[in-house]
């Protein structure tokens, strides 16, 4: 027998260490991120919509907490999905723009986000999660650069803009991958946000034991809108309400899963937006001025709701300055993981959204767009610096000629410049200008912190096999 006693030593410390390992997981929180693709300030019933009826995505305002101050770092696509993913501003990461100007990348491209940048997806999987992605990628269609490359198990969706299809002259059919595989092309786009929804419950209940993190970045309602036919025709905001209330029924179904399993109380649920909506389409941004693509309140301040019974005070609104960067140093810590040694723009919103704290933890805050820094916050102070004249005439990003100075407690519209009553505070809010010149670059100079995208020679368009 004495020549056992290893063995059943050995099997009873990997039991135990096995058991140890799943109790720990089961701790973990699950999380899931909601992501909408211009989705407005004002469209949401809880944000004051009239027009659309979201009562899912309202229920979470009232069991959890609506963020009123809530930031995309950018008006346009690619550069804030890059801020969600590193918890870094698009310039530091080099997704802000490409060498012809566009701030948004298109198909074919050969630039797209960097293997060497680490991910939220990459930080949880570290700590145990089973990860997915489900919806529009948009940070690089190459290979290389798709989400199953960048720390997610799992993708199923587009891989750029709805838009971005045959219809905008050369480019290929707008393809749905499962992982790295097009299986559809081009997509069948009124029953996307139905597709996704599946999608996104099968991956809970496949990972209902574990914790996981599931990110679900909708293609609606970006134009052009799509419902499926129980939608259609169905709200009062034409197709721009339908592909809103779909989303808002969407949502209602993985809440009703998580209920269903179980797994509320264990799963932090987060829904916003990548940027404000756009001027044309039916989007609403409420009372704040500008339209996507603008450093106007109206284009980065986004609606957010946060829900996890138990932990997030319910029924409660915060104004406190948040941003989309703060999702991956928060969930690292709630999963209980150390944060990568580089430089990480996002702060932990930890302390706030646990209802400890109603203070920012960001002194100060950067609107950047096509590359050029175009507007500071702190606290309630934001400044508009004038924009540069190569980008005076590119659309909705129109600014000032001189520096424009607001106090958004009390003006979050954006209409009454106090620059010249206060020359002593735009003085402090340029010197903060300065340094994030220094730091993150601005225009075509680089910044002393900047990372560089990653680049590939002969891109190759995603075709159905």
């Amino acid at each position: 027998m004495k020549t056992h006693r290893p063995t059943l030593f050995i099997l009873l410390f990997v039991v135990s260490l096995l058991l140890f390992c799943s109790t720990t997981n089961q701790q973990k929180p699950n999380f899931i991120i909601i992501f909408c693709d211009d989705l407005g300030y004002g469209d949401l019933g809880c944000f004051g919509s009239t027009l659309h009826r979201t009562p899912h995505i309202d229920r979470i305002a009232q069991n959890g907490m609506r963020l009123t101050s809530f930031y995309s770092t950018s008006g346009v696509c690619t550069p804030s999905r890059s801020s969600l993913m590193t918890g870094c501003y698009p310039r530091r990461v080099s997704m802000h723009q490409d060498h012809n100007n566009y701030c948004v990348l298109f198909p074919v491209g050969k630039k797209g986000l960097h293997p060497d940048e680490v991910t939220i997806a990459e930080i949880l999987k570290e700590a145990g999660y089973a990860t997915a992605c489900i919806g529009k990628w948009h940070l690089g269609d190459q290979s290389g650069f798709l989400p199953t490359r960048q720390g997610f198990d799992y993708y199923y969706g587009i891989p750029y803009s709805n838009d971005m299809g045959i219809n905008q002259g050369a480019n290929p059919p707008l393809p749905l991958l499962r992982n790295e595989t097009v299986i559809e092309a081009p997509v069948e786009q009124s029953t996307i946000t139905k597709r996704y929804t599946e999608e996104a419950v099968a991956f809970i209940k496949k990972h209902k034991e574990s914790p996981f993190f599931l990110y679900l970045p909708h293609t609606m309602p970006h134009n052009p809108v799509h419902a499926s036919d129980a939608f259609r025709g169905r709200s009062a905001n034409d197709g721009y309400g339908d592909a809103v209330e779909e989303i808002d029924w969407s949502t209602g179904e993985i809440i009703a899963t998580l209920k269903e399993l179980g797994l509320e109380e264990k799963t932090l649920m987060l829904f916003t937006s990548d940027n404000g909506a756009a001027q044309r389409w039916g989007g609403s941004n409420g009372i704040l001025r500008g339209w996507k693509g603008s450093v106007w309140e109206g284009g980065q301040r986004v609606p957010c709701v946060v829900q996890w019974p138990g932990h997030i005070p319910a029924s409660v609104e915060r104004a406190t300055m948040t941003c989309t960067m703060d999702l991956l140093p928060t969930l690292a810590r709630l999963a209980g993981v150390s944060l990568p040694n580089r430089r990480i723009d996002g702060k932990d919103i930890t302390p706030v959204l646990l209802g400890e704290s109603t203070e920012s933890p960001h002194d100060v805050f950067y609107f950047y767009q096509m590359g050029q820094l175009q507007a500071v916050r702190s606290g309630p102070w934001k400044l508009h610096l004038p924009l540069a004249d190569k980008l005076r005439n590119w659309g909705p990003s129109e600014g000032p000629q001189a520096a424009q100075l607001y106090h958004l407690e009390n003006d979050c519209t954006e209409s009454h410049d106090l620059a010249a009553e206060h020359p002593a505070i735009v003085e402090q809010l340029l010197d903060l200008a300065h340094s994030a010149r220094q730091d993150l670059g601005d225009l075509d100079k680089p910044g002393a912190h900047q990372r560089a995208a990653e680049w590939v020679e002969h891109p190759q368009p995603l075709r159905l096999k």
